[in-house]
């Protein structure tokens, strides 16, 4: 039961955020330091327009987003969280058209510092359009456990 508190408080915060509603990014699910949220394509996020492919920076908030929303529903950091550093490999252009999702999963937590990878795909789940690995906060004075 309190894990799924955790995954509701984490859902409920990153709902409230301003750029993630205007970019209209939800939650698939998340909980035990995995989060998954999605993005539609939307063309006011077109990056080129002679192709329609969405701009780098979207996908890179998307990632840093859920990200953020794995390390607020883990176990060891139930609290917020702030990005220290998120490095992102581009692999591909994404598909116009196509909704963006992020997978991201929280797998160490020290006292100070969480770990993620990440990874964002479009329909074509087995060609990644990017992926990630970043460091973020843990909240001071909770008691932190590996993942």
């Amino acid at each position: 039961m309190a894990d799924d508190r955790i995954a509701q408080v984490a859902r409920q915060f990153i709902e409230s955020i301003p750029h993630a509603r205007e970019l209209g990014m939800s939650f698939v699910s998340i909980g035990d330091g995995i989060a998954e949220l999605t993005m539609p394509y939307d063309d006011r996020l077109i990056g080129d327009p002679r192709t329609g492919v969405i701009h780098g920076g979207a996908i890179s908030t998307l990632m840093d987003t859920c990200g953020g929303a794995a390390v607020m529903c883990h176990p060891s950091n139930p609290g917020g969280t702030a990005t220290i550093d998120l490095r992102i490999d581009y692999m591909r252009a994404a598909t116009p058209g196509q909704a963006i999702t992020a997978r991201a999963t929280c797998y160490h937590v020290t006292r100070s510092v969480a770990f993620v990878r990440a990874v964002a795909l479009d329909d074509d789940v087995e060609n990644p359009v990017a992926a990630a690995t970043g460091a973020f906060t843990v909240e001071a004075g909770r008691k932190a456990k590996n993942a």
